[in-house]
């Protein structure tokens, strides 16, 4: 790499009884410009000429952004791993199966096609909450997963038994952010010739960033890009705008980082940051733990950010020590991050493109919905808020207590990555629990309870601090290591809650996650608040999210008093206390060692192939469409009928569903007549390796409504004729007819999860562009990656209030040649009686590399290609 060669300065340390260690020398190469950089760009500038761009463009560019604000040239960006979890590598391993598949029938050998750097897997989104509150639910869930998903799982381990580099960690090891955070990120990167860089990766899940809580830079990307980066692609990045947060203060007692994550959320979506790297900085980092920094880290796609970064510190030092790194490691961070300008000085005030102040002593209870994760609200205002999201009034709590009330709790959930890898809120509610089950209460029987940690180190913190009864008597026993209920797989509701949404009755969830769109927890419920973990276990006590959970009485006590929250929540000495009792850093790396020795994933047999044997019979997985030479571009000059209208806030969630599948819908019914149980077919996410079921998934969601005609169903769109008919089969019909297809769309489109099938579905469907007022980081580049065209809307066109009709026909003009990032144009709307309308747009391409991408007709057939190549070249 050019980095390691002469033509860069380079700098040496070693530590007492230690190897010397080189690195770059960024104060050398950077000079006065590297402490008036953020530290996201020093980075970004440090792996640039690590991964061979030119030292003297750097330097241009970053005296033009830190002049104007604004980066000359594009960076070189090359992580040194990818991590990916079970239900993204799938799709991106049948791509590859795919892609080995097109270059044998081409006469080249498959076994070409091998990861150029490590990739990791988790096995975290399969588990389901099938079984709850009793001592049997993690054994039984688990084994429930296997059973529904071994066929995937075997297809995992033919990856991984075939391609070096590829590590799978099997069901029960935890959460892949967790995982990221506890065991395989190390902060500094020592190759066999003693070079040290900063480690960075990439994630194939729009939660990635978390791991910027402890200095690593990462960010969320779609499983598309991440196959380019596989095959050794690099990432050409366009300067980022850095939104600056200052933290001042410090948290108060009883404060959770919940809280601050969830007030980061709403401040920085109303500031606006999307596709930003955000930094924080101030002296109120150094009073924030690893662990509370890696939560408000975690939620930055939530706030719309690419990245939300905590430099390192002796916080991180001492995170590192903690969760059982090894000292050699630890010991090499301070002295090599210090000498390259990249250690955190709380007095040092960088420049930024714009900054905001975020006083912790003001963090009191939030909570956030019910809708959206930034509707961070007061938990008082609860009621309230479901009463605007619904269009009514809530009803009064009946006398009956065993009747399920207007705005129940159906689903407490302790879960996902964002709190469960805090093990001060895990002390917390389990001391929570433990005062409550002291005054004998627990919650109804309407309120399915569960405790998803995202690290088995969790239980044997939680059982040796003695709090792991405690939380069984509460209901939140746990039921598995894994993602559960926070992207959907909440598993059946109680008949109880059933029967009230039947009734008509609004029913929430409280999770301690960092989602809570529409349908995501589970398809029959709406709202959804986000909660710390020891609130999720006051509001499964309470029953109901109604009132005020601050000063409302949550039950009574055996003897009849009433029992209110300040009564049996936990002091800061108490969880301390607890902590010190409990938590052992040898726990982290033991438990971890030892679920990876699962004996049900070494059941799993996998053959030992080049290339994958696809069977015919398979529901869970065929051979890609995509994957082949024979994809192409979709630019040039065309008139389009629009296939659907859409209006804001469409999440991916929206698009391409996750959680579980109707029988009774269009995906339902294909699984059933190949002998899928219809009581048990499994989750969408579970399906991702095969093209049938998601493009029969796409739009499902009843709130993703296609404005082109009035109550139309879900899924559903109609063309010229009028006659609704399901969207896979509307676009048929037009493919057939050589008629080519535009998706429109309000603001933020394709807000939420990185999946890419939210981008593979519409392309399958031959939509040429998605003209949109507002497009998502990850989802625009998701769209890029399949051909798609993301067109912003930039002249106030708003679709879904446009009274557009299914006769209208857009003409879009976008030549090859001439197509640039950020190229304007004119989308011209005809319809039929009317005078033509121009709409003006922008074409959301922001690098040179995704031109190039658009031109080829997405990243697959740019890989069949470059392979191509080498092997022409090598005649």
């Amino acid at each position: 790499m050019t980095s390691r060669g002469s033509t860069l300065p380079r700098s040496s340390h070693a530590a007492p009884h230690q190897k010397a260690l080189e690195f770059t020398d960024l104060p050398k190469l950077l000079g006065s410009r590297l402490y008036r950089l953020p530290h996201v760009l020093r980075l970004l500038a440090e792996n640039h000429l690590r991964s061979g761009g030119q030292p003297e463009m750097l330097l241009e560019t970053l005296d033009s952004w830190l002049a104007t604000g604004k980066g000359g040239a594009e960076l070189v960006f090359r992580p040194n791993r990818i991590l990916m979890h079970d239900t993204t590598c799938t799709p991106a391993l049948a791509d590859i199966a795919g892609l080995r598949d097109a270059l044998a029938e081409a006469g080249q050998d498959p076994e070409r096609l091998m990861p150029s750097l490590p990739v990791d897997v988790s096995v975290d989104h399969s588990l389901a909450v099938d079984v709850y509150a009793c001592k049997t639910a993690l054994a039984r869930n688990g084994r429930n997963e296997i059973a529904r998903n071994s066929e995937r799982y075997a297809f995992m381990k033919w990856a991984s038994h075939n391609m070096p580099g590829v590590r799978v960690h099997p069901p029960g090891t935890g959460i892949m952010h967790t995982i990221n955070l506890e065991q395989l990120a190390t902060v500094v990167v020592v190759d066999d010739a003693g070079f040290a860089h900063p480690d960075m990766l990439l994630g194939t899940d729009s939660h990635t960033p978390m791991i910027n809580g402890i200095g690593v830079l990462g960010w969320g990307v779609g499983g598309l890009e991440a196959e380019s980066v596989i095959f050794g692609q690099s990432v050409s990045l366009a300067v980022p705008d850095v939104v600056g947060v200052e933290l001042t203060g410090a948290l108060p007692s009883g404060a959770t980082p919940t809280e601050l994550a969830l007030v980061v959320t709403h401040v920085l979506r109303a500031l606006g940051v999307t596709g930003s790297f955000v930094e924080f900085f101030g002296v109120g980092v150094s009073g924030l733990s690893a662990d509370a920094r890696a939560v408000v880290a975690n939620m930055a796609p939530e706030y719309g950010a690419s990245t939300g970064f905590f430099p390192v510190d002796d916080e991180v030092i001492a995170y590192l020590r903690r969760t059982g790194r090894k000292a050699e490691l630890i010991d090499s961070i301070a002295p090599v991050f210090r000498q390259m300008g990249l250690w955190f000085d709380p007095d040092e005030r960088p420049q930024y493109n714009r900054q905001i102040r975020i006083d912790l002593s003001e963090i009191g209870p939030r909570i956030a919905g019910p809708r959206r994760p930034q509707d961070c609200c007061l938990p008082k205002d609860a009621g309230r808020e479901i009463e605007l999201a619904i269009g009514r009034k809530l009803a009064p709590s009946p006398a009956d207590v065993s009747t399920v009330p207007d705005g129940a709790v159906g689903i407490a959930a302790i879960t996902s990555c964002t709190n469960t890898s805090d093990p001060r809120m895990m002390m917390a509610a389990g001391l929570l629990a433990r005062k409550a089950r002291r005054f004998g209460l627990r919650p109804p029987d309407w309120v399915k309870t569960s405790l998803a940690p995202g690290s088995p180190s969790a239980q044997a913190y939680l059982h040796r601090a003695g709090l792991l009864e405690d939380l069984e008597a509460a209901g939140f026993g746990i039921v598995g290591f894994g993602c559960t209920t926070c992207i959907g797989n909440s598993g059946p509701l109680p008949s109880l809650v059933e029967q009230a949404i039947t009734d008509g009755r609004a029913i929430c969830a409280v999770l301690s996650g960092n989602r809570n769109f529409p349908g995501r927890v589970h398809p029959k419920l709406d709202l959804a608040f986000l909660a710390s973990p020891p609130m999720v276990v006051a509001y499964a006590l309470k029953g109901v999210v109604t009132g005020d959970i601050l000063t409302d009485p949550i039950g009574r006590s055996g003897d009849g008093r009433q029992v209110t929250l300040s009564d049996i929540w936990p002091t800061e000495e108490e969880v301390s206390a607890a902590l010190a009792k409990g938590f052992q850093s040898d726990d982290v790396v033991q438990e971890f060692a030892q679920a990876q020795k699962s004996t049900a994933w070494a059941g799993i047999k996998a053959v030992k192939a080049a290339q994958f044997p696809w069977d015919p019979a398979s529901r869970y997985l065929r051979r890609p469409k995509f994957a082949s030479r024979d994809e192409t571009s979709r630019l040039g000059h065309y008139r389009a009928a629009p296939l659907m209208v859409l209006g804001d806030d469409m999440t991916t969630d929206h698009i391409s569903p996750a959680g579980w599948v109707d029988p009774q819908s269009a995906a339902g019914r294909w699984l059933i007549e190949r002998g899928g149980n219809p009581e048990d077919l499994n989750v969408y996410a579970a399906y991702r390796g095969n093209w049938e079921v998601m493009l029969r998934g796409l739009f499902t969601n009843r709130l993703a409504v296609n404005a082109l005609a009035d109550d139309l169903p879900p899924a559903h769109t109609v063309l010229a004729d009028g006659r609704p008919r399901p969207v896979f089969e509307a676009a048929n019909l037009l493919q057939s007819a050589g008629q080519s297809s535009v998706i429109l769309a309000g603001d933020r489109y394709g807000m939420g999860s990185s999946r890419d099938w939210a981008a593979k579905g519409v392309a399958l469907l031959g939509v040429r562009a998605i003209i949109a007022v507002g497009f998502e980081r990850i989802h625009r580049s998701n769209l890029i990656g399949m051909g798609v065209v993301p067109l912003q809307i930039i002249d106030g066109f708003v679709p879904h209030d446009a009274g557009l009709l299914p006769s209208d026909r857009f003409e879009v003009t976008l030549p090859h040649q001439t197509l640039e990032p950020g190229l304007e144009t004119d989308v011209i709307l005809h319809c039929k009686g009317a005078a033509m309308r121009t709409i003006r747009c922008r074409v959301a391409v922001e690098t040179l590399q995704e031109v190039e991408t658009l031109r080829g007709g997405g990243i697959l057939p740019g890989i069949l290609r470059s392979f191509s190549t080498q092997r022409n070249r090598q005649r």
